[in-house]
């Protein structure tokens, strides 16, 4: 238990580390971009006092240090500070977008998570036959394709017949089986593209399981081989399993960017590419700091998961 309690802070300091280095990234990434951000506010006929009153306005004329400081720990309390384009706080705009992005993914989970583990459990069944070469061919087609391609083919099959709609417009009050069909496109597109993954680790890690003595023995005894799976060779084959479906969630929030500018998804996505496109730098940064606290954070969990749940890994060399 000791073990395990110093393994959890440690993963959770260098987590934290992780993201003070990322925030350290990101900031001088916009710090890089060029240009002046004063000047791209006021226009090409800006005066220089113009410029120089909005740059302290902004906090511009302070040292990169300084600035950063300041802005991290605007970040820790809460304060995102204002959107230079809508002016209004960057909290009121992230808010109801992180939600639309957050459902996004929680839809997407319900269908990818049971599909994929079934799919595996099916294919390591009826290993080797055409079931599961075909569903292999399959997984290894979606992983290859890129999001924004199996979006728009899905738009032609599906949205152009007029099944579901091509633009996912929801508002916080759409009701909830109006936002389930307005989203199913883009979920489908994203279950898509993340069920390959873990269909396939779930069947690599029960055909490993599979091929352990005591599954042997329940053949030798007379036990259906679907019986096997699910009550020898699942419980004992979860470790690989949650491991590689956190670290799909963390893929499926930080993703989503692509799948919510093809279907015009109001997400936290849309909301970063549009800070790109007016140049809205805070609304970038606070974007980009919410995706990686996501992401670090849905990596550390999968991490601790996979060190807890085998023991061999928490064992000092």
């Amino acid at each position: 238990m000791n073990n395990l309690l110093f393994m959890i802070v440690k993963r959770v300091a260098l987590g934290v580390l992780t993201l003070i280095l990322l925030s350290l990234l990101i900031f001088l990434s916009v710090e890089a971009l060029p240009g002046d951000l004063a000047q791209e506010i006021l226009g090409q006929q800006a005066t220089p006092e113009a410029v120089a009153a909005i740059r302290k306005d902004l906090g511009l004329d302070l040292p990169p240090h300084i600035r950063y400081v300041n802005w991290l720990g605007g970040m820790l309390q809460g304060d995102f500070g204002t959107s230079l384009a809508l002016k209004r706080p960057i909290i009121d705009l992230i808010a109801p977008r992180l939600q639309n992005t957050l459902f996004l993914t929680l839809y997407t989970a319900c269908i990818a998570v049971p599909l994929a583990i079934l799919l595996g459990m099916m294919a390591s069944l009826f290993r080797n036959s055409y079931f599961d070469r075909i569903s292999n061919a399959s997984a290894l087609s979606a992983i290859s394709m890129p999001e924004f391609f199996v979006g728009y083919i899905l738009i032609y099959f599906l949205a152009l017949s007029g099944y579901f709609p091509s633009m996912a417009n929801i508002t916080p009050s759409t009701p909830l089986f109006e936002k389930l069909y307005a989203c199913f496109l883009p979920a489908l597109t994203l279950t898509l593209v993340v069920t390959a993954h873990m269909m396939r680790m779930t069947r690599a890690a029960i055909i490993n399981i599979l091929a352990l003595p005591y599954i042997e023995m329940a053949h030798l005894k007379g036990v259906r081989p679907s019986r096997i799976i699910f009550r020898h060779a699942l419980p004992n084959a979860l470790a690989p399993i949650v491991n590689v479906v956190a670290l799909n969630l963390a893929y499926l929030i930080t993703g989503v960017v692509i799948v919510e500018i093809v279907f015009v998804f109001p997400g936290l996505g849309q909301l970063m590419v549009d800070g790109v496109r007016f140049r809205d730098v805070p609304v970038v940064q606070a974007s980009s700091l919410v995706f990686a606290s996501a992401y670090v954070g849905l990596n550390l969990l999968a991490d601790i998961i996979s060190t807890a749940t085998n023991p061999r890994l928490m064992r000092r060399k």
